[in-house]
């Protein structure tokens, strides 16, 4: 099977408003970490009740030029798009396998994949993900890159990179990207971290007694520990910390208006082992309107 150039950015293309959106995100990112770009058109096997249909047509010749169609307009975006930060070297592939699979088994030598929010596969409501990207996050060895709504990145340029921290392993890959893509971007950091308390339903000025101080002085100073050997490593890079009382998704979808690049681990402390994706992570990924990087 093909494989792609190791430590490569790679973007499922489909044809989608959504997939040339990932395109020109991922050819950007590409130009500023120096890495290669490829991009990729998988034409899924035929259904079985398809097999009639394909032997008396020109069915499979049709899908073959129609992909590699596809990747040349995808191509010539990216190239479009990357020459704004650099040049950036670039293949495109057509293979004929089953889409989530095959992407899935190439994500273990690539640093990062790129998708769209939705595809070209069925009408979603706003805020669900398409089925290849959705399985993506939940299967795939390297980081992924969801990308939503390009009008809603407009005017976005020099906003900061925004990171939940909840002091998860994940959670430590999620910020180490985080300072990486603030840096490359020459942009501030905003660290978030948010936690549930019994007493509290929508402020921190709830409550004002000693246990409610020292709570929230110690979960500030866990951000901060979480935080201090990362900014040693990136003094160029501005650190606003951010602690919230309530429901992490709700503070970091807020936050994220005013970001233009959202980072999450893949899981937090209450998720479950192995690869799920946790609660935090999949209502983030399906509802922000700012690029989403899940840390895997």
């Amino acid at each position: 099977m093909w494989e792609p150039p190791r430590g490569a950015i790679l973007v499922g293309v489909d044809g989608s408003v959504a997939a040339l959106g990932a395109v020109r995100w991922a050819a950007r990112d590409a130009a500023l970490r120096n890495a290669p770009l490829a991009l990729v058109h998988v034409v899924d096997a035929p259904l079985p009740g398809w097999f009639q249909v394909t032997a008396r047509t020109d069915f499979r010749p049709w899908r073959g030029r129609r992909a590699r169609g596809l990747i040349k307009s995808a191509i010539k975006v990216a190239e479009e798009n990357a020459g704004e930060c650099g040049p950036v070297k670039i293949e495109g592939k057509v293979l004929y396998s089953s889409a989530v699979p095959t992407l899935v088994a190439l994500s273990k030598q690539l640093e990062m994949v790129v998708v769209g929010d939705r595809g070209r596969g069925g009408v979603l409501a706003r805020g669900s993900l398409g089925s290849v990207s959705s399985k993506l996050v939940y299967q795939a060895h390297c980081p992924v890159a969801v990308i939503s709504d390009e009008h809603a990145q407009v005017g976005k340029a020099h906003a900061p990179v925004l990171v939940g921290i909840d002091g998860s392993p994940a959670s430590e890959a999620a910020t180490a990207i985080a300072f990486e893509e603030a840096s490359r971007r020459r942009v501030g950091l905003m660290a978030l971290h948010a936690w549930a308390d019994p007493r509290a339903s929508t402020s921190r000025t709830v409550f004002q007694d000693a246990k409610w101080d020292a709570q929230l002085s110690e979960e500030e100073e866990v951000l901060a520990e979480r935080l201090a050997g990362w900014h040693d490593r990136y003094p160029d890079v501005g650190v606003h910390r951010r602690v919230e009382i309530g429901e992490p998704v709700r503070w970091l979808l807020e936050a994220s208006e005013k970001a233009q690049l959202l980072v999450v681990g893949s899981h937090g402390r209450g998720a479950l082992a192995g690869r799920v994706l946790g609660s935090v992570g999949a209502s983030v990924v399906n509802r922000a309107k700012i690029p989403v990087i899940v840390a895997r």
